[in-house]
């Protein structure tokens, strides 16, 4: 989607434009053209409708004063940026609760583009896929810990499936603690 697209939908309304303001506007179109897999279509739909008349919503009303206020139903889905902002914040808070107070590396583990037609085509595929990459990515971090370090690392992984672009980019980020416990978890190395 173009710069002058963006502009045109952000300046529809006083309010930034969202995710679901360009579904709605260019989503048919892309769809025409596009395959989506029905989770997909599941999570778009979701988005388009998410606090909008389309999944009801309550009333909040002052019996003093008379004032009422209309809030629509949030959708729920994993996928929308509106109903995840919360959740993500609680997950990055708590990661941060187990943090050691060590230094950290942030390594990516990228699967090749060649495979995202494979990945693309099912959802068995799909975590068939993503689940080989995390234990490779994994595997691959004990065991450098194991013989260069002779202990055992510590690390947290994060899978991304998209790039900016919403291209397909299947890839793994790791936050790595600086060294690793030892064997017999008496020191850290």
């Amino acid at each position: 989607m173009s710069a002058i697209a963006l502009h045109d939908v952000a300046s529809a309304g006083a309010r930034r434009a969202e995710l679901g303001d360009i579904f709605r506007r260019y989503g048919a179109a892309y769809l025409r053209t596009h395959r989506l897999t029905p989770n997909r279509h599941q999570a778009v739909r979701a988005i388009v409708n998410c606090r909008t008349a389309a999944l009801g919503g309550h009333r909040d009303w002052c019996p003093q004063c008379g004032y009422e206020h209309y809030q629509y139903h949030s959708c729920r889905n994993r996928h929308c940026p509106k109903c995840q902002s919360l959740v993500t914040a609680a997950w990055v808070a708590a990661r941060q609760q187990e943090l050691l107070p060590v230094p950290y590396f942030h390594n990516v583990f990228t699967l090749p583009h060649e495979l995202n037609r494979l990945i693309l085509w099912n959802d068995y595929n799909r975590w068939a896929l993503f689940g080989l990459l995390f234990r490779a990515a994994a595997r691959t971090l004990q065991e450098l810990g194991h013989h260069e370090l002779g202990g055992k690392m510590g690390f947290t992984m994060v899978l991304h499936t998209w790039d900016q672009q919403l291209r397909a980019h299947v890839h793994v980020h790791c936050l790595i603690a600086s060294g690793a416990l030892a064997a017999d978890r008496s020191r850290w190395i």
